[in-house]
């Protein structure tokens, strides 16, 4: 059985008031994550706000987050980019130690045919020395990795899944159609991860269970065994803060729902800003119903 079944979470990079990397937060929002019993952590990525890390901040959350893992869980950590050339180079010179795979985005802005996208991905996988899991998330890309060829890269022994985040049912389930039984199809888009799990899919790379680690853990381990009933009562729980995180883009909703929790500051790097007050507002408002209804 895979690793990655289940739930996944992408991690924010906490800040603190002066803008630097909140070693002690981001520790304290891992120790969160495995207290709740999630199943892999994922680094480095869109949430991460990794587009504005410098390298060596880069290795610091890396580092922060192997150390205090300590062997726990699962580590995913985001190496992708649209230069082929560059990707490779940094999966050269990273150190792999305490990480189980990549995740690896489809190639932005350039706008590559599928082939394209299939020579990347294939030249990525012949170098790697962990697993690779594909990420097509077209409303960052501006293109879309087609299930036709996500079935080509299957055949390539250490491209084990896709972390598909269209939001699009109907691909995802041709997804699951398609492809071997033992390559995963992972949500990407934390609102349809029961369906895409209920549907055959193996998890999700969620960004609202960090803030939720054991109520949407659980909603996904009920997914995976066929308990629906059960897994929509805390779908329907949670869903409406997953529209409220993602208004104001991501990771601005997470880090305010985050904050609103004592897990770490609000703050964010520009080009990205903090929630506004009326979001804050409106989170502050779901927790106080979230906790009487737990009760």
């Amino acid at each position: 059985m895979s690793v990655f079944l289940g739930t996944g979470v992408a991690l924010v990079t906490p800040f603190d008031n002066d803008g630097n990397v909140d070693v002690q937060a981001l520790e304290k929002l891992v120790e969160f994550q495995i207290d709740n019993s999630v199943e892999y952590l994922v680094i480095l990525g869109t949430t991460a706000e990794v587009a504005t890390l410098s390298n060596e901040e880069k290795e610091l959350v890396k580092t922060t987050v192997i150390n205090k893992n300590d062997n726990r869980l699962p580590i995913v950590l985001g190496i992708g980019g649209n230069n082929t050339r560059a990707v490779i180079q940094e999966i050269n010179h990273t150190d792999f130690k305490g990480i189980s795979a990549i995740l690896s985005v489809s190639p932005y802005y350039n706008k590559p045919t599928q082939e394209g996208i299939y020579q990347h991905y294939k030249a990525i996988a012949e170098i790697c020395p962990v697993d690779v899991i594909l990420y097509n998330v077209p409303g960052r890309t501006a293109s879309n990795l087609l299930p036709s060829t996500v079935l080509r890269l299957a055949s390539i022994p250490n491209i084990i899944g896709v972390k598909e985040a269209k939001g699009d049912m109907d691909q995802a389930l041709k997804l699951i159609k398609l492809l071997p039984k033992d390559f995963l199809v992972i949500s990407g888009d934390d609102m349809v991860a029961l369906p895409i799990v209920l549907a055959g899919g193996a998890g999700v790379i969620s960004v609202i269970g960090q803030a939720f680690p054991s109520e949407f853990s659980e909603m996904v381990r009920l997914g995976l065994s066929d308990k629906a009933r059960a897994s929509f009562e805390i779908q329907y729980r949670i869903q409406d803060s997953i529209s409220l995180i993602f208004s104001e883009g991501n990771p601005s909703g997470i880090k305010a729902l985050l904050e609103n929790k004592g897990l770490c500051n609000g703050s964010l790097r520009l080009p990205l800003v903090k929630a506004s007050e009326g979001l804050q507002s409106e989170l502050k408002q779901f927790l106080e119903v979230f906790y009487v209804a737990s009760k």
